[in-house]
């Protein structure tokens, strides 16, 4: 579905060298600070994640979305940043470091948050973690703001500053450098959100949330300059007609709970767009999925958390399995496992899934399977036909101890190397660890 867009909105990427310097802090921070001063803000989140989104999401008051220049075309980027109509200022944090990526180009580009900022023009503000260092500082921000191909550079925000001298000593710096100093943040453990395998505790998990959000405004706007940052925005070019993703047809009985929770927000925009009604239900509280839908979709999350839980939600299991009769079902990541036979917790105990698909997962002894992934359909999926090219990512802790189905797909990595992950399909049931985001 092609959409016409207009001009790219103004806007600012939080960027750092590394992780851990403070950027979520900081953009969760600023977020909150410039709507409590009445400015209605887009947040835009770089690369396949989940979770930084949906705390985004709440300190905006708005729907957050991702940008990936690896897994999306530039129709698709168009689309998605188009959302911001209406906001006075966009917010875009990167991932990782501002210039790391995988070293095959996808779509568009290889996935680094410089690409994006440079796109759209958004000059990046760097948060430097400045714990152990003094004008050395000053030599990692120049080093970044000149970087080859480097986006605009606003200035820096200076994170755990140990007292008065500490700051001068950098500002003193910056200045000879020509570098603008756009926030002084002292050391403050107080503010980190709590964290757990494959990152944050999730926003909707935390009760106190909209405290911590508050408190983190109010620190930010006490050591930055909101008045110089909200001067540093720019943008760039025009926007290109945008793409949404082709969408499955008709009605989407979504799973949404704190076991099921990662579901791209371009995706569900796509679908109500396209016309399909989206009919949200909870597996943990033992929900059926409507019985009138088209289609069920099993998003990831984290049922090995919950594996107990879900094992006995009967209604849920009983009316996915009567659904599965006659209309598809599908399953990413979390999703997948749940529509298997099986799934090992961390301690070892088996608990018994929905038996849709020859599956057996386990949590035991975990291992790390993360990075980028094209999938070339051997099965149909929803919304897609045999042989179709789709982009997306494969993130999880699980350990696939039987699959006995036909692969749903052939994958490969970013760099084209096949993965042994292939999903799975029987008969209008399909599963997979990939998380779609995009069409090639």
């Amino acid at each position: 579905m092609t959409i016409p867009t207009g001009a790219a909105p103004r806007g600012l990427t939080i960027a750092a060298p590394a992780s851990g310097a403070g950027k979520t802090t900081l953009t969760l921070g600023l977020i909150r600070a410039l709507v409590r001063a009445g400015l209605t803000v887009q947040p835009f989140k770089n690369g396949p994640d989940y979770i930084d989104p949906a705390f985004h999401a709440v300190a905006a008051g708005r729907q957050a979305f991702n940008l990936d220049s690896w897994a999306m075309g530039e129709a698709a980027l168009s689309a998605v940043v188009g959302m911001a109509e209406g906001a006075d200022l966009t917010i875009f944090e990167g991932s990782m470091w501002l210039y790391d990526a995988t070293e095959s180009p996808g779509l568009s580009g290889q996935g680094a948050t410089s690409e994006i900022a440079r796109r759209f023009g958004w000059p990046v503000v760097l948060v430097l973690d400045v714990a152990a260092q003094a004008q050395s500082a000053g030599a990692v921000a120049r080093g970044f703001a000149q970087y080859p191909d480097a986006p605009p550079f606003a200035g820096v925000v200076l994170n755990n500053l140990g007292g008065a001298r500490h700051e001068v000593m950098i500002r003193t710096e910056m200045a000879r450098l020509g570098i603008p100093v756009l926030g002084a943040l002292p050391r403050r453990s107080d503010l980190a959100l709590p964290e757990r395998h494959l990152g944050l505790v999730q926003a909707a998990e935390q009760a106190d949330l909209h405290a911590r959000l508050d408190r983190m405004a109010a620190f930010v706007a006490d050591h930055a300059d909101l008045n110089g940052l909200i001067l540093a925005a720019k943008s760039g070019p025009p926007l290109g007609p945008g793409r949404w993703p082709d969408p499955p047809a008709g009605r989407i009985a979504l799973a949404r709970d704190a076991a099921f929770s990662f579901v791209y927000p371009h995706l569900i925009e796509a679908w109500r767009r396209a016309g399909a009604e989206i009919l949200p239900f909870s597996p943990l509280s033992d929900e059926a999925p409507d019985a009138t839908a088209d289609l069920v979709w099993l998003p990831g999350g984290y049922p090995e958390l919950h594996a107990g839980q879900i094992a006995a939600a009967e209604t849920f299991l009983t009316g996915l399995r009567r659904h599965a009769q006659a209309k598809p079902v599908h399953g990413e990541c979390g999703g997948y496992m749940v529509l298997g036979e099986a799934l090992i917790d961390a301690d070892g105990h088996s608990h018994q899934m929905a038996g849709l698909l020859g599956l057996v997962t386990s949590f035991e002894r975990p291992q790390m399977v993360l990075g980028y992934r094209r999938a070339e359909l051997l099965a149909p999926l929803p919304g897609h036909r045999i042989g179709a090219q789709l982009m997306g990512h494969e993130f999880h802790l699980s350990r696939v101890l039987r699959q006995t189905d036909p692969p749903l797909a052939r994958l490969t990595d970013a760099e084209g190397n096949p993965v042994p992950e292939t999903g799975s399909a029987r008969g209008l049931v399909t599963g997979s660890f990939f998380h779609l985001i995009s069409a090639a």
